[in-house]
């Protein structure tokens, strides 16, 4: 709310420490953290080769629109971009690092929000910077990365808007709903749960401004596009909703609260617990504590609904901020007892190993040859792995074919990391555009009724003998690095004569996931 004068409301804030700030932002120590998490992801982003996620939003940016079949059309925008200027590895993978970086620096900015002085905003972006879904997240292009992002300058534009009481500040907050909503649907699921809080614990005056329902127009119009190229199309989101809905991917719902523990590390899982504490209990922070009933709340509903365990990453820069005024309190108690070194020792070593542990599962450090411990816990390394030979093992099959043959055959892909790999990787091996019915590229084209020989690869015999005249088994997918991921030992066969045509053949090889 606005006075006569033009000057904001008083804040709608409990007095108290968290009431007023403890000075101002940490920028020396915040902007050197964000640099150096920066550096170490760009450091370390052309090791290993290409994610299957990169080669699909490379390929998507081939064919800009309002949406996909998956996702809103920013990730594959930004990959456009990127590719535009360069395409090498640390070019693509730029975004990812500066998004990440901008995500540790807003969790320190959170934590000043929230009333913590410099060295709790310093612990909390330490702790933010050092996570598990920063690495990991931050090392390749995936939507999450952005999300995480979004989420994250969503909840300190709202902290802010708390702490100052000056509501004009939810209107950046509603721009940026609306391009995350362009990245990713969960920060709006994020907003919504927020909403509630605030209408359960407060402060209630938020939902009343004008400056509210202004921002909530700005992420109207930035998700609407998105929504209406849904709409134009069948809504195959929602149809892919549902069969994501509980996969067994982190455990499922199983696994839904112990892979909680890893997201940032089970090192610091004392850090964002303690935060989510205070948040919830603690009479200096009341008027902040929609942030923990949104995290709490925010896990029932993709516990119910099956959503995938990372989905509430956006929420943890806001546990890391109110966690890093905790840690920040045990220093200073610990300290009035003659034990604030030791304390510190052994803060300092649990972060310091959990940057160790965390670069090794989640950046490019280690041999290739060494993965198979690693992809227990993160899969997403061995996705970056191979691809050259198997675009080499397809172009072996595909040269098996005689020259006549090769003006009526396709290459049939199962999924958009084998298809985008083959836009990728096969015009220097002579190859032709290939099809695939995963997501995004059972839009962009079908085989012409022509095509009567095709190479098939990603699928299992009984398929292709179902769909085609005859199939022979052509070669075999080895990335020779023994790398255990989705392609390696997959067969390649060259089959012939469609039992149907590819128009009615097409629709059987449709599919979301």
């Amino acid at each position: 709310m606005i006075t006569p004068a033009g000057r904001p409301d008083p804040p709608a804030t409990a007095a108290g420490p968290a009431a007023r700030a403890a000075g101002g932002p940490a920028w020396d120590g915040l902007l050197g953290m964000s640099a150096v998490v920066a550096v170490v992801l760009l450091a370390t982003s052309g090791r290993y080769g290409y994610h299957r996620d990169e080669l699909y939003f490379l390929a998507a940016g081939h064919h800009l629109a309002w949406g996909y079949p998956d996702q809103p059309p920013l990730t594959p925008a930004i990959i456009h971009l990127t590719d535009l200027l360069g395409g090498s590895l640390p070019v693509l993978r730029t975004p990812s690092a500066l998004a990440a970086a901008l995500t540790v620096l807003l969790t320190g900015l959170t934590t000043r929000e929230l009333g913590g002085g410099r060295r709790a905003q310093l612990i909390a972006a330490a702790c933010s910077g050092v996570s598990a879904v920063t690495l990991v997240t931050g090392h390749f292009v995936t939507t999450t990365t952005f999300d995480v992002l979004f989420s994250a300058a969503l909840c300190w534009l709202l902290a802010r808007t708390i702490r100052t009481g000056d509501h004009r500040l939810l209107v950046p907050a509603g721009l940026v709903l609306g391009v995350g909503l362009m990245n990713k649907n969960l920060i709006g699921v994020l907003a919504a749960v927020l909403v509630a809080s605030i209408a359960i614990t407060g402060p209630r005056r938020l939902l009343a401004s004008r400056w509210l329902w202004l921002g909530a127009l700005i992420a109207v119009a930035g998700g609407l596009p998105y929504v209406l190229w849904q709409a134009a199309n069948g809504w195959p989101q929602v149809h892919m909703a549902g069969r994501i809905s509980g996969g067994d991917d982190q455990g499922g719902r199983v696994g839904f609260i112990p892979f909680q523990l890893v997201l940032v590390s089970p090192l610091l899982v004392p850090i964002w617990l303690a935060g989510l504490r205070r948040l919830l209990r603690d009479p200096d922070l009341r008027p902040y504590r929609a942030f923990g009933l949104g995290y709490l709340l925010l896990g029932a509903v993709y516990l119910v609904t099956g959503g995938k365990a990372y989905y509430l990453a956006g929420m943890y820069p806001v546990l890391l901020a109110a966690g890093g005024i905790a840690a920040d309190g045990w220093l200073r108690r610990a300290a009035e007892r003659g034990r604030g070194r030791s304390l510190r020792t052994r803060l300092t070593v649990a972060i310091g190993l959990s940057a160790v542990i965390n670069a090794l599962i989640g950046l490019a450090l280690l041999p290739t040859s060494a993965l198979g411990p690693v992809l227990a816990v993160n899969p997403d390394a061995g996705e970056m792995v191979g691809w050259p030979r198997y675009a080499d093992a397809v172009a072996s099959a595909w040269n098996l074919l005689p020259p006549g043959d090769r003006g009526h055959a396709v290459i049939l892909a199962q999924n958009y990391g084998e298809a985008g790999a083959l836009l990728r990787y096969g015009p220097e091996r002579h190859l032709p555009a290939p099809y695939s019915g995963h997501n995004g590229f059972a839009f962009w084209g079908v085989p012409p009724d022509s095509a009567t020989t095709i190479v098939v690869t990603g699928y299992n015999q009984l398929d292709v003998d179902h769909w085609f005249g005859s199939c022979s088994l052509a070669g075999r997918v080895d990335n020779h690095q023994g790398v255990d991921n989705d392609e390696q030992g997959g067969p390649i066969f060259i089959c012939h004569d469609p039992r149907q045509p590819w128009s009615v053949l097409w629709p059987q090889l449709e599919h979301l996931g």
